[in-house]
């Protein structure tokens, strides 16, 4: 481990190694804010990138893990959740549910408890590649591992 592993990403490691998933995190410096930026410098499809995406239905603050080849359907969403409103929520009020930076919330770590929602379209690879807690750091799992570890509901949350 680098010296110079930012805090973040080992908040990442340590959750991760509590669930006991061993998280070896690769530093891109141009960055990975975005699905495409993550799939080319990792060097794999977009699909297998875990956007997470944080929104409020019904004033309850949810997460959506989507392929980075999605995009997320916010009535879906809704009615997954149980609920009838779905809408985004700013940054701060990502921060203060995540504990993390928009462009860099990993699936793992999270300052609070939230419901999870996964797109079944990221169960379809061996491995997809996640935020590791800034915009520069992502981790590979196993798509049956992260669900598991994140006690993620699968549902159909994705734009036709």
């Amino acid at each position: 481990m680098s010296e110079l592993q930012h805090p973040n990403v080992t908040r990442v490691i340590e959750a991760g190694r509590a669930l006991g998933l061993e998280i070896v995190t690769r530093r891109f410096p141009e960055g990975t804010k975005t699905a495409q930026d993550a799939a080319n410098a990792i060097g794999v499809s977009v699909g297998q990138i875990v956007k997470s995406l944080v929104f409020a239905v019904d004033g309850e603050v949810v997460m959506a893990y989507v392929s980075g080849a999605n995009q997320l359907d916010e009535k879906k969403l809704a009615a997954a959740a149980g609920g009838t409103k779905c809408s985004r929520v700013d940054a701060d009020a990502v921060r203060e549910a995540t504990g993390f930076p928009i462009g860099g919330v990993p699936p793992l770590g999270l300052a609070t408890q939230m419901r999870i929602f996964i797109d079944p379209d990221l169960l379809q690879y061996d491995e997809v590649w996640a935020a590791a807690g800034t915009w520069n750091d992502v981790f590979a799992i196993e798509p049956g591992a992260l669900q598991r570890a994140t006690d993620g509901v699968v549902s159909d949350i994705k734009r036709q």
